[in-house]
């Protein structure tokens, strides 16, 4: 085993049980029915991403001969086969969960799967019908053979047909693929006369008339199946070329990338199995055998059908913020004040609007703006397009490594280029993964930059459902700092000491292990050491040792980690004084909020990056410091309703479980997604019955010490 390996939980493994955090809402039977539907459907999506690339990456490792050690001692074949052996256990949990439980309650609540034999011949022909007219002309059967299979798409769905022999003589079955095209959809309305909504699955249909695509032959068998590649490709950007033709290069590579999992229809026969296994060059530990439907991650669009509110939450709807006024220009609210905005309880609107009112406004000279991932039809996008046509000097850095964004993001950058925006296509050997927007503004007193950083992408469709932090100023530390690092990445300047920020890859892993030793060093001498993080990931182990050396000098630590943590909390005499929560609800935690004691006058961040080492080390990322009292004393109340929570928390265990937590002992219970969208509500109502009364947060003096 390495050394320190008992230091640290398997980041892989920490991984899997995030992901059955999220299976245990699909279970839960509190929960909505549609709203389980869409957990399950988030754990398929989220297990689908997980073998393109971490699984991935372990099999080209162990296929190149690497023998090496992850920081908790497993060499990469240990870490696949116990992958294996966990993931083989969730599909089954998971599949037992859409046939067994949700399935059967959707048909009670009216939402009916229709099995082949279960449609009667009245609906048969309509079927039928819709088969001839808007299947049959797309699919195409191809015929295969195990040495030369066609090159079939990552994640799609397929069936495989096995064809009885060419000649009475040959005993040789042959094979077929029948591609499923993603442009169809998978449901199939079935117009059945009751109430409710009645569907079949695309590849059933098919199924059903399959003999329309191969006339004349006799077809033993027609099983669903679906294979996974390898997307952990690197761009090797020490070689010539620019960045954009070399992204292309590895959009192509992934599509002939190795299989790294093999899903099937569990009813197939151990001759086609054969077959598949040989054609696509795998092992037993990557099939799947799945009893029931594949890809439940499809079943996000039925969650989201229209006609069954009854069985999906209860609308938490964005309230607007009681900082900025209905229609008030962004430009006075933000000189008025810092305006802090927890999304998605309080909306994105206003930074789409800061953004849309730059494109129009005269005295507006310049926009700089990092993009990372936006939706499909972004009203930033159009707004920056919009002021670049009205002349302004536009820049957009544009990163075109946000994995499986690529793509759009290569096209909307171009189209951004068109319309007179300078596009930086990212940076040679680092992530851009910094939020950051800054508007040059001419006003009578001189140049004023308005700012805003956030932990979020400038997505307006994930602000809904992301929970996240955005910081607007125009204090003018800021506005120096954010213009440096921002010509620090679109040219070749030399970083320089920032006034107030922080930025990775140089400074903020330093800044970091600074403040976490502060903390300890106030203890040493007596003082109070507190340390409150909310983060996604913390997998840095220069930073998680660092917490263990605070920890045994007395430091209070406690950390909101959404997914992977690779700290082991509360082991003695090393980490028995961390304590690790986990949050899945509603909306996914993705803010990262940083809490330092710093003897009584406590320090605040945001920021854009989580404690791993591809954040800290391969990343361009920032620190924000919140000095605001206001905004500050509200992020610092943020961290304390999320270490209240015990209704939607999990604590971590030394040995990597996660535990829930449950209000004992007479205590009330907590959820603290709830209690954040109830004071947004309570805000907004409170700033609509009193436009001139602005809305303060009361400051606690200190946070507590850990209970």
């Amino acid at each position: 085993m390495a050394k320190g390996g008992d230091h640290f939980l398997n980041r892989e493994l920490s991984w899997l049980e995030f992901n059955r955090r999220v299976l245990e809402e699909a279970i839960d039977p509190s929960v909505p029915l549609l709203e389980r539907l869409r957990f399950l459907s988030i754990t398929s999506g989220n297990l689908d991403e997980f073998f393109m690339v971490r699984v991935g990456g372990l099999q080209q490792l162990l296929n190149e001969g690497k023998r090496l050690f992850d920081p908790a001692g497993l060499t990469t074949r240990e870490q696949l086969l116990e992958i294996s052996r966990r993931t083989h256990q969730f599909v089954t949990e998971q599949s037992a969960c859409f046939s067994q439980d949700i399935e059967p309650k959707l048909a009670d609540a009216g939402i009916r799967r229709l099995l082949p034999d279960q449609i009667g011949p009245e609906y048969a022909e309509y079927v039928e019908r819709l088969f001839e007219r808007e299947i049959y002309p797309i699919v195409t059967p191809r015929a295969v053979d195990a040495t030369d299979f066609p090159l079939l798409t990552g994640l799609g769905l397929e069936l495989l047909v096995r064809l009885g022999p060419a000649t009475a003589r040959s005993r040789r079955p042959r094979f077929a693929v029948v591609t499923l095209p993603k442009r169809l959809s998978r449901f199939i309305t079935v117009p059945v006369q009751q109430d409710g909504y009645d569907y079949t699955l695309l590849e059933d249909v098919v199924s059903m008339f399959r003999e329309k695509l191969f006339p004349g032959e006799s077809i033993s068998e027609c099983v669903p199946f679906r294979i996974t590649r390898n997307a952990d490709l690197l761009i090797r950007e020490d070689l010539a070329g620019d960045l954009l033709s070399q992204m292309r290069e590895v959009l192509d590579a992934r599509k002939r990338s190795g299989c790294v999992r093999l899903e099937i229809g569990q009813n197939i026969s151990p001759m086609s199995l054969s077959f598949l296994k040989h054609a696509l060059q795998i092992n037993d530990d990557q099939i799947y055998e799945i009893p029931g439907p594949l890809d439940l991650a499809a079943y996000r669009e039925l969650a989201g059908r229209a006609g069954f509110e009854k069985l999906k939450f209860e609308p938490w709807l964005p309230q607007p913020s009681p900082l900025i006024a209905p229609g008030e220009s962004m430009f006075e609210a933000i000189a008025r004040r810092d305006i802090l905005l927890f999304h998605p309880y309080e909306s994105f609107e206003p930074v789409v609007r800061l953004l849309e009112q730059a494109a129009d406004d005269p005295d507006v000279l310049a926009i700089k703006q990092i993009l990372y991932r936006t939706s499909g039809s972004s009203p930033i996008v159009a707004a920056l397009a919009r002021a670049a046509g009205k002349g302004k000097h536009v820049t957009v850095v544009v990163e075109l490594k946000a994995r499986f964004d690529e793509a759009r993001n290569i096209d909307w950058a171009q189209a951004l280029e068109q319309s007179g925006v300078q596009i930086i296509y990212g940076l040679r050997g680092l992530k851009v993964h910094a939020k950051i927007c800054i508007v040059v503004r001419r006003e009578p007193g001189g140049i004023r930059r308005y700012l805003h950083f956030g932990t979020g992408n400038y997505n307006e469709v994930t602000a809904r459902l992301y929970s996240d932090v955005s910081l607007m100023t125009c204090n003018e530390d800021f506005g120096a700092d954010a213009t440096q690092f921002f010509n620090t990445i679109t040219a070749y300047s030399q970083p320089i000491k920032y006034r107030r920020l922080e930025a990775a890859p140089l400074g903020l892993r330093a800044r970091l292990l600074a403040l976490i030793e502060s903390e300890a060093q106030r203890c040493k001498e007596g003082q109070q050491g507190h340390i409150m993080a909310k983060l996604n990931s913390l997998v840095d182990a220069d930073v998680i040792e660092a917490l263990y050396r605070a920890s045994q000098q007395g430091v209070q630590i406690q950390l909101n980690v959404r997914g992977v943590c690779c700290l082991r909390p509360g082991v003695p005499k090393r980490s028995e004084n961390i304590r690790v929560v986990s949050i899945v609800d509603r909306f996914l935690e993705h803010s990262r909020i940083l809490y330092f004691h710093h003897g009584g006058e406590p320090l605040v961040f945001i920021s854009s990056a989580d404690w791993m080492p591809r954040n800290l080390d391969r990343r361009v990322e920032l620190l924000v410091p919140v000095v605001d009292p206001v905004s500050q004393a509200r992020l610092i109340a943020i961290l304390l309703t999320t270490f209240q929570d015990n209704v939607k928390a999990r604590q971590l265990m030394s040995d990597g479980r996660h535990e829930r937590l449950h209000a004992s002992g007479g205590a009330k219970a907590a959820r603290s997604q709830q209690n954040f969208f109830e004071q947004a509500r309570e805000a907004a109502k409170q700033a609509q019955q009193d436009r001139y009364q602005t809305f303060v947060p009361e400051r606690p003096a200190a946070a507590p010490p850990v209970s």
